[in-house]
């Protein structure tokens, strides 16, 4: 997951999920455009293992996130002249680790590409509203059993809520379910569909270290699982009468 190179970034001109438009509008009297990207709705489910009293997510590499990185680091000042002549020589001279994943498109050969942890997050199951003949509830049955290996019945997923996701740039809806499984569920590793490309990595938060996790800003994270972890606190906590660690 974290060997990363022969990085390459090109304008996208044609993409089966994102599609670019320009808005022009009038608000009150003031002509207005606003750029925004058409793309799916999506599922995303919370999964809580009652064998071993454990959420279940999701670890993956995320272009998007690496990129950006990658451009904070290029926003950055340079490191101070008054570092010592030995300090210099080391920033000088990349470490070894370091050259292997490292690449550029063409016109940013001199760049340094961050390590492909930087693009790392931990996520909830979740995946496209992309199949129109099935609910909403067995899109997100598939991706649990997908992405995570277990196989739990439909009928047996809770809906939390829905929201919007991206208001600024797509304005997409996602539908967010919950799911109690155990280990006699688990029928695979998971690890995602391999034809599409899918690389992921199942993890397991102890209930116990739940909310530290959540607000542990050095874990790289999506809003979906501090908003779930919360509401599970709110909700589910006292049938299983151990603490959250709020």
């Amino acid at each position: 997951m974290e060997e990363i190179n022969n990085i390459e970034v090109t304008p996208c001109t044609e993409s089966d999920y994102l599609k670019p438009f320009r808005v022009h509008y009038n608000q009150n009297g003031t002509k207005k455009s606003w750029d925004f990207m058409r793309t799916h709705d999506s599922v995303s489910v919370l999964i809580f293992n009652t064998s071993s009293h454990c959420f279940v997510l999701v670890k993956q590499f995320r272009p998007a996130v690496y990129m950006c990185e990658w451009e904070r680091t290029k926003m950055q000042p340079p490191q101070s002249a008054e570092k010592s002549e030995e300090g210099a020589t080391e920033a000088a001279a990349p470490a070894p680790e370091s050259q292997e994943g490292q690449s550029a498109s063409e016109g940013e050969s001199s760049s340094q590409w961050p390590p492909a942890s930087a693009g790392v997050t931990y996520e909830l199951c979740a995946g496209l509203v992309d199949k129109p003949d099935l609910s909403l509830e067995e899109i997100a049955r598939q991706e649990v059993l997908e992405e995570c290996g277990y196989d739990v019945p439909a009928s047996k997923l809770k809906r939390i809520t829905s929201y919007r996701s991206g208001v600024g740039v797509t304005g997409s809806k996602q539908t967010m379910f919950y799911a109690e499984v155990s280990d006699d569920n688990c029928v695979s590793a998971g690890g995602g569909e391999p034809r599409e490309g899918e690389l992921i990595e199942v993890v397991k938060v102890p209930l116990h270290e739940a909310m530290t996790f959540a607000y542990d800003e050095r874990i790289p994270k999506t809003m979906g699982v501090i908003f779930s972890f919360i509401w599970f606190h709110n909700n589910m906590s006292p049938k299983y009468k151990i603490s959250t660690n709020v």
